[in-house]
């Protein structure tokens, strides 16, 4: 323990004996924190931006005023079987009628129109919601088939396949640039950290050279460094935790009007905290023990 409480005191001291390199070498680690957590940000608007235009999409299969209920009953049963199909929805031709009132309330010309017909010219819905958008395409051309003209008068789907591919281009490139400025800071904190290590094992070269004659083993004079590490690694997690949080809580509000979901990051963030924390305390601990190493090799062969 007297040992431990020596390395911890000699690590305070190189600390703000250095302050200034210090100081920066947590700025550094910062701005890599905050770029790796800028990367989890992108990919978690990214899918719940998927998931939100897949929640709103679907086929809609409009029958023929005339058709039977025994033939719709037929092509909603062989719809429904596809193992792509997660639910389906069948509107009756009175139910079709009150939605599109209401679509076209504003349009009073319609309204009169649909008012001076004697019965009811829309045939009923059925609305098919699939697991994947490229599946409509499949339940499209499985009811495009002759056997089902007299029965099925149009089919209409939204294809927002185009606009997802659009998302995940878009993801792409941001995700490169964020990656990009992960690694580019990750380099810059290893030159920082390398030259504050340096920096403070030339200042105490002396020092050093004494300890080793007077029978220090390599990890005691290693273990300061690593205090240091450690230190750095918390300052710097605490300073990108919360700047983080922070700029949550200012996104949040804008990804509520999206998504229609209060506090989105800030419950993602704590729904993965553990995970996260762990992951970048080790990443940054890591490249700061690492640095330090090499710094202090040369030292620690003489």
């Amino acid at each position: 323990m007297v040992s431990f409480f020596r390395i911890v005191k000699f690590a305070l001291e190189d600390i703000f004996r250095n302050f200034s390199l210090s100081v920066m070498t947590v700025v550094i680690l910062v701005l890599m924190l905050l770029s790796v957590n800028t990367l989890v940000v992108v990919q978690a608007i990214t899918t719940q931006a998927i998931a939100s235009v897949k929640e709103h999409i679907d086929v809609s299969i409009h029958f023929q005023h005339e058709a039977t209920e025994e033939h719709i009953s037929e092509v909603r049963s062989y719809v429904e079987s596809f193992p792509e199909v997660l639910e389906s929805q069948f509107l009756t031709k009175e139910q079709v009628l009150e939605e599109f009132k209401q679509a076209h309330q504003e349009d009073s010309s319609i309204l009169t129109s649909l008012e001076e017909l004697e019965e009811n010219p829309l045939g009923s819905t059925l609305v098919v919601k699939t697991r994947e958008p490229s599946d409509y395409e499949k339940i499209i051309t499985a009811i495009s088939v002759p056997e089902y003209e007299h029965i099925v008068e149009a089919k209409t789907f939204n294809d927002v396949q185009t606009s997802i591919e659009k998302i995940d281009t878009i993801t792409r490139r941001v995700e490169e640039s964020v990656i990009f400025l992960s690694i580019l800071f990750t380099l810059i904190a290893f030159f920082v950290t390398f030259n504050t290590i340096r920096v403070a094992i030339f200042t105490q070269r002396l020092e050093i050279g004494i300890k080793k004659l007077v029978g220090a083993t390599n990890w005691f004079i290693r273990g300061p460094y690593i205090i240091e590490s450690v230190i750095f690694t918390i300052c710097s997690m605490f300073v990108a935790g919360v700047l983080v949080y922070h700029g949550l809580a200012i996104l949040d509000p804008y990804l509520e009007v999206v998504f229609g979901q209060k506090a989105f990051l800030q419950e993602y963030f704590s729904a993965h905290a553990t995970q996260l924390i762990g992951i970048e305390f080790a990443g940054v601990f890591a490249l700061t023990v690492f640095t330090s190493g090499i710094a202090i090799r040369k030292y620690l062969r003489t």
